[in-house]
């Protein structure tokens, strides 16, 4: 079963490579994160047409992730918990049965938290990060096969930034930012690309400015977190990088995974 995180960077503006993708890179389930749209606005036809179910949690112009699965969903939850005044659209989670039992599978889109002196902005990454890890924590005593997706907006190490030094005073280079992170990991998660490379210029991120892309000057913001239980199914972990150098490119990419699991 191949799994995949995208953040797609505005769905609307680029469902002609989502489509095109799509039937390439032929994913079982697919968790993408800035749709940048309602849900009643989502180009959800195009996608069924090839197979897929969709469920989202859409916000108008910005945040929004959504779920796209060739497998039935058993559950659908929206919202990360613990902020009831929180308002952003940034998690959903997915339930489905396989040969294996459940897999949950969560669409995440953490807080970018830029610039870093504002504390509101991140002071909110911060406390988004601590109810993600409470979550975490709840979701492995379940012992199911889990899987969290998505663009974490956390460089976990120099390695994972060209020119780390550029770094230091952005929000997703801090050292809280990264503490944060090392402490989900250590709830029990596997981290896939990590764990199959430990390779330095592996990126998922080039900005539009300053000819990143041709530079190849690149982060690893986008990551996938294994419970135990998806860790022993894990078979191989890719950064589908050529997908940045098509037309009207988000500045993400696909990273993907390969389970040992199939449809119950």
């Amino acid at each position: 079963m191949k799994i995949v995180t995208w953040n797609i960077n505005g769905v609307r503006a680029r469902i002609g490579n989502l489509t095109h993708w799509l039937t390439e890179s032929a994913p079982d389930i697919v968790c993408l994160q800035e749709i940048k749209t309602v849900d009643e606005q989502f180009p959800r036809a195009e996608i069924e047409a090839l197979g897929y179910n969709v469920e989202t949690n859409g916000q108008k112009s910005f945040n929004g992730v959504a779920i796209l699965s060739k497998l039935p969903f058993d559950e659908i939850n929206r919202g990360l918990p613990g902020d009831d005044a929180d308002d952003h659209a940034r998690f959903i989670e997915g339930v489905f049965s396989t040969d294996q039992g459940a897999l949950r599978v969560a669409s995440l889109y953490l807080p970018n938290g830029n610039p870093v002196d504002d504390e509101r902005k991140f002071s909110y990454k911060l406390a988004w990060m601590e109810r993600l890890e409470r979550w975490a924590e709840e979701r492995l005593r379940l012992e199911e096969a889990l899987v969290l997706a998505g663009d974490y907006n956390v460089i976990p190490e120099p390695a994972d930034a060209r020119f780390p030094e550029n770094w230091l005073r952005d929000a997703l280079f801090q050292p809280q930012t990264r503490q944060a992170f090392r402490r989900l990991k250590n709830l029990g998660f596997t981290e896939a690309v990590r764990s199959v490379t430990d390779s330095a210029g592996v990126y998922t991120f080039w900005d539009y400015q300053a000819g990143a892309w041709q530079k190849n000057n690149g982060i690893r913001i986008d990551h996938l977190l294994l419970s135990p239980e998806a860790a022993n199914r894990f078979s191989s972990a890719s950064v589908e990088k050529h997908v940045r150098a098509w037309e009207k490119p988000s500045d993400h990419v696909p990273v993907a995974i390969e389970l040992s699991l199939k449809p119950a």
